[in-house]
């Protein structure tokens, strides 16, 4: 059916895109557009593809997931609570500021500063102070121990420009970014299109792509058509039966990696209602069949886990495993909990954000029905469903949500996600409260490793979300990029070009 409809679609996602894209403009359709440009706004990858192109931060991790130095030289963990961060000279911001040790206290004490009511939390209360021992080298000391600092540093705190964010202020940087990195801000038109151009004076040297063009398109199908009439230079969240069109040979191929996001369905637990018994969230999770639709509606471009760990992350048990698929022992305890008839039950979900979203919460609801539950879903723009559902905590009872930890570690996931009284947490476990704070201070790793697999035996056993799958990316590109995809999700246009 597709072979018929995309013919229709490129005529007109032609007449809409435009013809402004010149042979050195790189264009790339995400689904949906950023929230923020402050480099410590939202961590939603749409932004941060954005964003990273823009701002460097002390360290980022390789394509191979390493951490290496960026725009610290070196680095050093010299204490239970001291870390040292030589720092690269001659590295200018877009405005012509200059980058140095009073640049990295400024920018971490501004994000240590619960004042400024950031979206990215990763110092409150554990920064005690910056410490500048000369022009390009800073101690960071902390109230207590930090083990996945360097890990966190290679997501957080993308360098801002001081005198720029006193001057205009944090609502005009959030829509007009300066900073460090191989791009500079042109215009965001919301919706539309957002434009960045080679920085000439970048510290690396000049990017070989010139100018960059990032587009939300929500629709699969246009940002298929958008590829195969070449006005998209590189497409996210191919669907699988859309895949095989685009390995067109001198035109495009398709880039596909297991990707660090992890997609799972959450339960409310904090409010009254059905799901706060564990037996009914144990009948849920045997009562969806993940694995036929990993395979039916994902083409099985998912990896079913046991937990929200992938095997990449620090922490990662592999004993521990999913749900086994019985509906017969859902129904069972559905009736231990009384709910025999079944009841009312919602699961909302983002339209469009991850791959094939909207189908796979079709199927659960499906599934939830064949054991008695009156399932149904509720859709939502992905924008609306961040700030006002799922951080505003009313996604009761239950909610879709893909989680990219890129610091891979447990931490970064477990704490948001299932510490009593986080962001995004809609769940209270004192027992794994205990285990997720020694986790967050323990610098011996075999220590840590043991924590976190008890950790995620009471997850699993209590069941505060129903099912987990790793997706898998799958990528369109034009031929004439030089890029494959990378696990973290990253768009690094740094590292690529056109061929020659």
């Amino acid at each position: 059916m597709a072979f018929f409809i995309l013919p229709i679609l490129f005529l007109s996602f032609g007449l809409a895109f435009g013809a402004a894209r010149d042979r050195d403009t790189l264009v790339i359709a995400q689904g949906v557009d950023a929230t923020s440009l402050d480099s410590m706004g939202y961590v939603d990858a749409p932004s941060f593809n954005v964003r990273l192109n823009i701002y460097d931060t002390l360290l980022q991790r390789d394509t191979n997931l390493k951490i290496e130095p960026l725009l610290a030289e070196s680095y050093k963990f010299m204490d239970d609570l001291t870390w040292e961060f030589k720092l690269r000279k001659g590295v200018k911001f877009h405005n012509g500021e200059d980058f140095n040790a009073a640049v990295v206290k400024f920018n971490l004490e501004r994000l240590a500063d619960p004042k400024n009511k950031l979206p990215q939390t990763l110092l409150i209360g554990f920064l005690d102070r910056v410490d500048i021992i000369d022009d390009f080298t800073v101690r960071i000391i902390t109230k207590k121990p930090f083990p996945t600092l360097d890990a966190r540093f290679c997501i957080f705190g993308g360098m801002i420009a001081p005198k720029y964010l006193q001057e205009k202020g944090p609502e005009y940087l959030a829509t007009h970014p300066v900073g460090t990195g191989p791009y500079k801000f042109v215009k965001w038109v919301k919706d539309d299109e957002l434009v960045l151009e080679a920085f000439d004076k970048y510290w690396r040297g000049t990017p070989k792509i010139k100018r960059v063009i990032f587009k939300p398109i929500p629709e699969a199908t246009t940002r298929v058509a958008s590829l195969q009439t070449q006005e998209a230079d590189i497409i996210v969240n191919v669907p699988p039966h859309l895949a095989k069109l685009l390995d067109w040979k001198g035109r495009s191929f398709v880039s596909k990696v297991p990707s660090v996001r992890v997609i799972y369905m959450g339960f409310d637990t904090l409010k009254p209602g059905p799901v706060a018994d564990k037996r009914v969230r144990q009948a849920i999770a045997h009562a969806v069949n993940m694995d036929a639709i990993i395979k039916k509606v994902l083409g099985g471009n998912g990896i079913l886990l046991g937990s929200l760990l992938t095997k990449d992350h620090f922490g990662y048990d592999p004993t521990v495993k999913p749900y086994p698929y019985d509906p017969e022992k859902a129904k069972e305890l559905l009736g231990q909990a009384g709910y025999a008839k079944g009841f009312d039950f919602v699961l909302n979900s983002p339209a469009d954000r991850y791959l094939k979203d909207k189908e796979v919460a079709e199927a659960i609801v499906g599934d939830l029905r064949k054991v008695g539950i009156n399932a149904s879903v509720i859709f939502h723009e992905f924008g609306i469903y961040i700030k006002q559902i799922i951080m505003g905590h009313k996604a009761n009872p239950s909610y879709l949500l893909g989680w990219g930890d890129t610091t891979y570690d447990a931490d970064q996931t477990l704490w948001p996600l299932l510490r009593s009284g986080m962001a995004v947490s809609n769940y209270s476990n004192p027992q794994l409260d205990a285990l997720i704070d020694q986790g967050k201070v323990t610098m011996d790793k075999q220590k840590r490793q043991e924590i976190y697999s008890d950790a995620l035996k009471i997850i699993h056993e209590d069941v505060p979300l129903a099912w987990c799958y790793q997706q898998v990316d799958i990528y369109g590109v034009n031929e004439r990029v030089n890029w494959k995809a990378r696990p973290d999700e990253r768009l690094v246009v740094f590292d690529m070009s056109f061929k020659k």
